[in-house]
């Protein structure tokens, strides 16, 4: 079970601080927004370069941009160690998956809420994570949607069938409370920001790793 605080919760003006913060999660989740897949604006490959450079643990990067087959190997490229762009904004996602892996980076492909699952159970093998998303991506503090849970369910049943090892994240709204049923439903990476940030780091995450040992054991 991998613990992956987002850092859109940190304070940006001291972002190296809060990355050291959270040395005790499993990576540092990194959003990055074009404000035109998604109506709000973050960070590009210069700040994710410099995020690399002083991150204790090893960078999740997420990308919410229009064109991914264009600018995602670039990120694989500056060493991050898991890319996962959008299946909505992708012009060919096996292509691109390859590349990354290519590059060395862990390839992850992420669903919207409205996205259909099915289409891209037979396609897990060119994937090494899928990020399902519990909030519609674009802002940080969201509520969790359960109703993408059966999502999940359909997914780790095929990795379970596959015997692949393709890790089922979910972002949006993850705290104490939803932990447990996105990992009751099969999530085992989880990104929470917020949840992370409102108090001591290290705190909050030993606190959501605690939440789902109660609901998977």
């Amino acid at each position: 079970m991998r613990i992956n605080p987002s850092i859109l919760a940190a304070d940006f003006v001291n972002l190296e601080r809060d990355i050291a913060s959270i040395s005790t999660a499993d990576f540092v989740h990194v959003d990055v927004m074009d404000n035109h897949f998604v109506p709000n604006l973050t960070f590009g490959p210069q700040m994710v370069g410099r995020i690399q450079d002083v991150s204790p643990i090893p960078l999740d990067v997420h990308l919410m941009i229009d064109d991914p087959d264009r600018w995602a190997p670039g990120y694989a490229e500056l060493g991050a160690f898991s890319v996962t762009f959008h299946a909505e904004a992708a012009a060919d996602a096996v292509a691109l998956a390859r590349r990354l892996r290519e590059i060395g980076a862990r390839a992850g492909i992420a669903l919207k809420p409205g996205t259909d699952v099915d289409q891209y159970l037979e396609l897990l093998p060119e994937f090494d994570q899928v990020l399902v998303m519990t909030v519609e991506p674009g802002f940080g503090g969201q509520s969790f949607l359960d109703a993408v849970m059966p999502k999940l369910g359909l997914l780790r049943a095929e990795v379970k069938r596959s015997g692949l090892d393709v890790w089922l994240q979910v972002d949006g709204g993850v705290d104490e409370n939803t932990i447990g049923i996105a990992a009751e439903a099969g999530a085992d990476t989880f990104v929470a920001g917020s949840a992370v940030f409102k108090g001591d780091p290290a705190t909050q995450i030993a606190a959501l790793r605690a939440a789902v040992d109660r609901h998977v054991h």
